[in-house]
């Protein structure tokens, strides 16, 4: 520490050393396609990945899926593991990865805690940090909590932003970062969406052993729910809802029950038992890819499903009371619905019984991206780090 900033630029023939991190399933989709874009061009850039496994099991799947190995691996999940706690051991891990690797930039994406760690401890080494899908705002501290905290923090960490649209570069621009270290390049979960897609063009149920007990010749509504600021009687809200549509609609309501304790609770003891609600076990990226392709309508509280599901052309219920993809409301592809009970009944079974609106929201433009992203910041990067 107290060193001088390592150089970000690349003498004639030098390699740009790259070090990703992150620790969830989400960040592992999101930077996935750009790990790879980059590794391609190993004559410009060496990458490495370390992760701090904030999400252990979720994580390994996609990691599998897309064929990556962690170079360094912190290993830091922990049963209840509080906030603090995951800081501090977090803090301390991916120091000690800067030290050894020596990388000129460290990527981090999004607004985990592993994300803001990462930014922290990179500042700390003077390592140069690059901040992929920057600049979401919902506003409000307390929501996505902590994540609206995370990510405002990592923004005055960072020294270049990827934002995914124009919005979020104006969110940055009205916190005075300056405009030449800010691209807009969309978003990188479309990337590997599309990806995705492509392994799974000849896919069956039969292929997905966990959904077989799903009617899939009825319509399908898909559930996530897992947020913080969510847990207690906002939770037992949102499965009084779907208890009810179960109730009052022809759907199989298909549940991939988050493994938080919070969450499970409520879930299993208000929907369990209901012979057309399905509450699963997580399903890893690939298979929840699928589903969602055969849903008709999703409801979630999760960003990523947000920017995916408008390009499978499914409506998106976001059972949040704000949201930082504001661009989806603008765009129509999604409706905010909040956590109460009878707000969430209602609009779900408009879109299920009112073809026209269904339609409005099924065929919006999904404002997101169009699966270029990686390759847009791979070319971007080249030309920053050989500037003078």
């Amino acid at each position: 520490m107290g060193e001088a900033r390592r150089s970000v630029y690349r003498n004639p023939g030098e390699v740009l050393k790259i070090l990703f991190f992150f620790g969830t399933r989400p960040e592992a989709i999101k930077m996935a396609p750009l790990f790879h874009e980059l590794k391609r061009d190993a004559n410009s850039f060496e990458v490495k990945i370390c992760v701090s496994a904030q999400h252990r099991e979720m994580l390994d799947q996609v990691l599998d899926f897309f064929s990556i190995k962690p170079d360094f691996d912190l290993n830091l999940m922990q049963p209840n593991q509080s906030l603090s706690g995951l800081t501090q051991v977090a803090l301390y891990g991916i120091q000690q990865v800067l030290i050894e690797y020596k990388p000129n930039w460290l990527v981090v994406q999004g607004d985990t805690s592993t994300t803001f760690v990462g930014a922290l401890a990179a500042f700390y080494e003077r390592v140069k940090v690059a901040h992929l899908e920057a600049g979401l705002r919902s506003f409000d501290k307390e929501s996505p909590y902590p994540e609206e905290m995370n990510r405002v923090l990592t923004t005055h960490l960072s020294d270049l932003h990827f934002a995914p649209t124009k919005q979020a570069k104006e969110n940055l621009l009205r916190e005075k970062i300056e405009e030449h270290k800010i691209f807009v390049v969309g978003n990188t979960s479309i990337d590997a969406l599309f990806l995705c897609l492509e392994k799974l063009s000849d896919k069956t149920v039969d292929n997905f052993p966990t959904l077989k007990s799903i009617d899939f010749s009825k319509r399908v509504v898909a559930v996530t729910g897992h947020r913080r600021e969510s847990f207690g009687k906002p939770f037992e809200n949102i499965c009084m809802a779907l208890r009810e549509i179960s109730e009052r609609a022809a759907v199989e309501l298909v549940y991939p029950v988050h493994l938080n304790p919070n969450v499970r609770k409520p879930v299993f003891e208000i929907l369990q038992g209901r012979q057309n609600v399905h509450l699963i076990e997580p399903l890893d990226y690939s298979s929840f890819v699928w589903l969602m392709k055969k849903s008709h309508i999703i409801l979630t509280d999760s960003g990523g499903i947000q920017e995916e599901a408008p390009s499978l052309g499914k409506p998106v219920l976001v059972m949040r009371d704000v949201t930082e993809r504001v661009e989806g409301l603008e765009a129509g592809t999604a409706k905010l619905v909040g956590t109460q009970t009878d707000k969430i009944i209602v609009e779900t079974l408009r879109l299920l019984n009112d073809q026209k609106a269904y339609e409005l929201m099924a065929r919006a433009t999904n404002p997101y991206g169009d699966g270029k992203a990686s390759q847009r910041i791979a070319k971007i990067w080249k030309q920053v780090s050989a500037k003078a």
